[in-house]
């Protein structure tokens, strides 16, 4: 079942939000409240996350709170890659949540930790295990990122690619499974307990797969997503239809996330929307398919009728 919606991926992050087009946050925070005010209409009593901060920023949810965006939420979430990307170590990750905990009373959500398999997959198991050790005493939810390594013929959602140099390159070992399917190391140590966050592309042919791993790892807290952009695909509701049943028995928490082209400022999926009312009608339908209010559940509109 759907336990939250989170409103976004990483908003303080360049690759997922552009905030050279939206550089105080302004649209973005007015799109949030927006479809935060829809979810609240349609399903009153499912949790509103928002979209995992990276870097972890305490000012960035100070200015949140003074746009309003957090009255508007019930969680926060967190991402961090203490291994791979970020400039601290993987044992300031108490730090790193004291330090938001001591700007907003909001519970707090860890919704993507991880540790790449690039150097060594040895790494990889100490990460992860830590990350349990630290994290799962504090926080409600651990999102390990992530079940699957990325294909090595897929593209990793990242603004400057290639350029990034091998920053870029870890983007495909952050999976418990190689891209043939055989497990890592870090499969066969899992902490009971901590959830993970695995991101299906459109007709992602491992779906199946996903699911019987996650059952393997007894899995229970899911964190995925549906995208805006996605929508506009052909027979997109067949396929997140799919995707959503394959899930249903875990507790999922679904990001809403990527502008579709037509509908930005600027032609790109990290572009803030023309209209702040067109990513709420989007959340609208997705939370009215997929986590409908249990006393009451009206008949989703297709994605193409909500298309502006």
């Amino acid at each position: 079942m759907v336990e939250a919606v989170m409103l976004w991926n990483e908003p303080n992050n360049l690759s997922h939000w552009d905030f050279k087009v939206d550089p105080e946050w302004r649209m973005f925070s007015e799109m949030v409240i927006a479809a935060a005010q829809t979810i609240r209409r349609v399903n009153p009593a499912l949790k509103i996350v928002l979209g995992g901060i990276s870097p972890i920023d305490p000012q960035f949810v100070r200015l949140m709170g003074s746009r309003g965006v957090l009255d508007a939420v019930d969680v926060i979430a967190l991402h961090g890659f203490p291994l791979d990307w970020n400039h601290w170590n993987i044992h300031q990750w108490p730090q790193k949540v004291a330090e938001v905990r001591a700007v907003t009373d909001k519970p707090l959500w860890v919704s993507e930790a991880g540790a790449s398999s690039f150097g060594a997959e040895e790494v990889q198991v100490f990460g992860m295990q830590k990350t349990a050790e630290l994290l799962l005493p504090l926080v409600e939810r651990v999102h390990w990122y992530s079940l699957f390594d990325l294909p090595s013929a897929w593209t990793a959602t990242t603004r400057h690619k290639e350029s990034e140099g091998s920053a870029y390159y870890r983007h495909y070992y952050m999976g418990l499974l190689r891209e043939d399917g055989t497990p890592k190391p870090a499969a066969h140590a899992f902490p009971d307990g901590l959830g993970i966050c695995q991101w299906f592309h459109y007709q992602d042919p491992r779906l199946q797969d996903a699911v019987e791993w996650l059952q393997r790892l007894r899995v229970r807290y899911l964190r995925t997503g549906i995208s805006w952009a996605d929508s506009f695909r052909p027979q997109a509701e067949h396929w997140f239809d799919c995707q959503m049943d394959a899930l249903a028995d875990f507790d999922v928490t679904l990001t809403l996330c990527f502008t579709p082209e037509h509908l930005g400022i600027v032609p790109h999926y990290t572009s803030p929307p023309k209209s702040p009312r067109d990513f709420a009608t989007f959340a609208e339908w997705a939370v009215a398919r997929y986590a409908p209010a249990a006393a009451s559940c009206p008949e989703a509109r297709a994605p193409s009728e909500l298309r502006a």
